[in-house]
């Protein structure tokens, strides 16, 4: 534990993807969403997977007389800290948005987004005004001070918030940045479920905007724990851009073009990416935009994000000037304590990055060079493959991937025997001279978990009292989920300039998605031609519709020579070039084989466009 209307092309082509390299990512995703259940307070479900674990924390926020039951400990303690578990559901989210469909593939969607939804559900219960946000419960001095699983919990449960008197901008900024990213997380699947976050967001937003001051310097006990070191600005930037991201409302990209500068979103060179320090992210997230065509008259601003953006990268990748410290073996370091989550929130820019530029025909731009963006990717991979085991110990630091992993792990609830199998009370103290001290391995496999890791030079000491290397922590898996699901999904094809469409749920609930619009297209023709409504926003008391549309190659040939008639159409158009009266293939691509995809988006105030095919060809 340490302390406007704008869219891009979105193409879709529906190829099988191919793993990368030589470990199992697929089964290491698996794990390191599991890992989650496990850090799970309050009341379990009945689908909880990971046993060994009960309820707990079940009178949290009872005598400030609001229910802050639900949530996840952050590391291997009892405490619920509000800055690390936002951000945790913030990088979760992301990485769902950018990889859902590899996810899906996997199996795992679906227990993403029970992972994010177990965060988001206490998020809500913790802002029950528009200006007060609860952002710990319990203190980290009373309950180090004991060793106790959370289900035999004695220690200080007493709730802390912030108000406009007692100000946290960064903590109520970051809640805004996990709300609005989970927001697009769950829009499909659960619109009203998605509203009511997106709702959270502004509110927590203008909170923290209009109310500026440093969480910890209200929440005073979190300091020994999860200072505040960059300041709040950061966050509010943040904040701002996933808003953005998830309502295309001018207001926070204007925010970002006009407080860019001032705010460090644009001055500052990032060596690091985490809880505390989002500039990396927003620079990331800001670059993405300009990538997009959305930055609109903040372009010279929004290319001083994304210069920061790819200085970041470049430093990791050692093209830079003023490179970050790896060990011998090319892990990235930081810090001795959980220097993990540096690594692998470093690798989820590099991999979203990679993508961005892909879908954009760039290389990212160094002070060493060019660099392609599938080196970049390699770079993120060769971070995985260490973490998993490629290093020079041989040792996986994800609890229960391979056969050589930490089995001494500073965690409470892991170290001591389940409640399920001896319900013996577990006192305060005597936890730690039955437990903590056992030089053994632990009772219960704490699945998925990457703890701290190595130092600077690749060593590695398995003990429960080396809390710098042994100890995990939820902000540690969340960044890796995404990076796990690309490199075992692959690519498949599509844009990454735009949200991508998560898929169907295996049991989903219809009413949570969008209306299907068939498409005048004649029964005898081969391909079809499907469009759903994706997403809607008003703006200036007009409301706006966004429609994605999928072609498909439903012969056994290749489709080549696709012309297209549209009419009905009231706005702009992406994903197809205009030739005359007709619309054709994009540039980049000259057909479709068998069974292949494409989709294109438009966006205006109506029904559905009219879409019929014209002329084709196959071959």
């Amino acid at each position: 534990m340490e302390g406007s209307i704008s869219a891009i092309a979105l193409l879709l082509l529906i190829l099988v993807p191919c793993a990368l390299g030589g470990h199992d990512y697929g089964q290491a995703l698996s794990k390191s969403i599991l890992f989650f259940e496990a850090q799970r307070s309050g009341y379990l479900p009945h689908n909880q997977r990971v046993n060994w674990r009960s309820n707990s924390g079940l009178q949290d926020g009872k005598a400030s007389g609001v229910d802050l039951v639900g949530g996840y400990y952050d590391a291997g303690d009892n405490v619920k800290f509000g800055l690390p578990m936002a951000f945790t559901v913030t990088m979760m989210s992301w990485s769902i948005i950018e990889y859902g469909k590899q996810m899906a593939a996997n199996g795992e969607l679906g227990h993403a987004l029970d992972a994010v939804k177990w965060g988001t559900d206490y998020l809500i219960k913790a802002h029950p005004e528009p200006n007060v946000l609860y952002g710990e419960v319990g203190d980290g001095n009373t309950d180090h001070y004991c060793w106790q699983r959370p289900e035999d919990m004695t220690t200080d449960r007493r709730a802390y918030k912030i108000d406009p008197s007692n100000p946290g901008s960064d903590l109520a900024g970051e809640t805004a940045a996990a709300m609005a990213a989970a927001y697009l997380v769950f829009r499909h699947y659960n619109p009203a479920y998605a509203n009511e976050l997106l709702s959270h967001a502004r509110q927590l937003f203008e909170f923290a905007d209009k109310y500026r001051g440093k969480y910890d310097s209200s929440i005073t006990v979190a300091q020994k724990y999860y200072r505040s070191v960059s300041g709040y600005n950061d966050e509010l930037l943040w904040a701002a851009a996933w808003l953005y991201e998830a309502t295309n409302n001018q207001y926070y990209l204007n925010y970002l073009g006009e407080n860019g500068d001032s705010m460090g979103g644009t001055g500052w060179s990032m060596t690091e990416f985490g809880w505390d320090v989002k500039y990396a992210g927003v620079q990331t997230l800001v670059a993405k935009f300009l990538l997009q065509g959305k930055a609109a008259h903040h372009g010279p601003v929004f290319q001083r994000y994304k210069d920061k953006a790819e200085n970041f990268l470049c430093s990791c990748m050692k093209k830079g000037t003023r490179n970050v410290q790896t060990t011998p073996a090319g892990l990235i370091f930081r810090q001795r304590w959980n220097n993990m989550q540096f690594v692998t929130s470093a690798a989820f820019l590099a991999t979203v990055y990679s993508d961005y530029l892909s879908s954009a025909g760039a290389n990212l731009r160094c002070a060493a060079g060019s660099v392609q963006p599938s080196e970049l990717l390699r770079f993120a991979q060769s971070q995985v493959d260490y973490i998993l085991g490629d290093n020079p110990r041989a040792t996986s630091y994800m609890v229960g991937y391979g056969n050589n992993y930490p089995r001494q792990v500073h965690h409470r609830g892991s170290s001591i025997v389940s409640i399920k199998v001896n319900s013996a009370f577990v006192s305060c103290r005597g936890g730690y001279a039955t437990w903590y001290g056992r030089k053994a391995s632990d009772p219960n496999l704490l699945t998925g978990a990457l703890v701290g890791g190595p130092d600077a030079y690749d060593n590695f000491a398995d003990e429960r009292d080396n809390y710098e290397q042994t100890e995990p922590a939820t902000y540690n898996n969340a960044p890796i989920l995404g990076i796990l699901a690309r490199l075992s999904g692959g690519h498949s094809g599509y844009n990454q300039l735009l949200p991508v469409l998560l898929p169907p749920l295996n049991h989903p609930d219809p009413s949570a998605y969008p209306k299907t619009f068939p498409s005048p297209v004649s029964s005898s023709t081969p391909i079809t031609v499907e469009q759903k409504m994706t997403t809607s926003w008003t703006a200036k008391g007009n409301t706006y519709y966004r429609y994605s549309t999928k072609v498909t190659n439903k012969s056994s040939k290749t489709l080549k020579d696709l012309k297209l008639t549209i009419s009905k159409l009231y706005g702009p158009l992406w994903g197809l070039d205009k030739s005359g009266e007709s619309y054709v293939f994009p540039s980049w691509l000259n057909s479709l084989t068998a069974g292949e995809s494409l989709e294109f988006v438009y966006i205006h105030t109506a029904s559905p466009a009219n879409i019929s095919v014209s002329s084709y060809t196959l071959s």
